[in-house]
């Protein structure tokens, strides 16, 4: 399918923010025009983040625009969303969330070759400043060898 590698919308702060520890693969659940909105690209998981409510695991504040050819059916552009995993994913992710300095973010949206809207989430713990200039310094050092190889 085609429409499966075009979509890939990225939270790329998320690894600039957070050390990643383990990554899982969701299903989101979703209405009708929200899949076609994603399958559109009109997605943006920049602010959003994920956390257990009464009956699962909710990704919140991710913002889906409202699908242009819909009418009075449309949906709501900032509402919790239910992540689809299994129950011992579940139970894993909320032991280790519920420990202090660890919190769980979506480093990704793309669609499944199935054609289904999966959301690839992280278990993260906050960097500290010293390790964001880590980082900025391994990237530069990489960007520099990058450059110098190439000639």
């Amino acid at each position: 399918m085609a429409l499966s590698s075009q979509i890939n919308i990225k939270n790329k702060r998320a690894s600039f923010e957070y050390h990643l520890i383990d990554k899982y693969v969701a299903g989101i659940q979703l209405l009708g025009t929200e899949i076609k909105s994603i399958r559109e690209g009109k997605a943006n998981i920049n602010d959003s983040f994920c956390s257990f409510l009464h009956d699962g695991l909710y990704i919140r504040n991710m913002h889906i625009a409202e699908y242009s050819f819909g009418s009075f059916y449309n949906h709501e552009a900032k509402r919790d969303r239910k992540l689809l995993l299994t129950k011992k994913e579940l139970k894993k992710l909320r032991d280790k969330g519920e420990e202090k300095g660890f919190t769980i973010v979506p480093l990704r949206i793309f669609i499944s070759e199935r054609g289904f809207a999966k959301v690839e989430i992280a278990l993260a713990q906050g960097k500290k400043d010293f390790d964001k200039r880590e980082t900025i310094k391994e990237r530069e050092n990489k960007r520099e060898l990058d450059r110098v190889m190439k000639y």
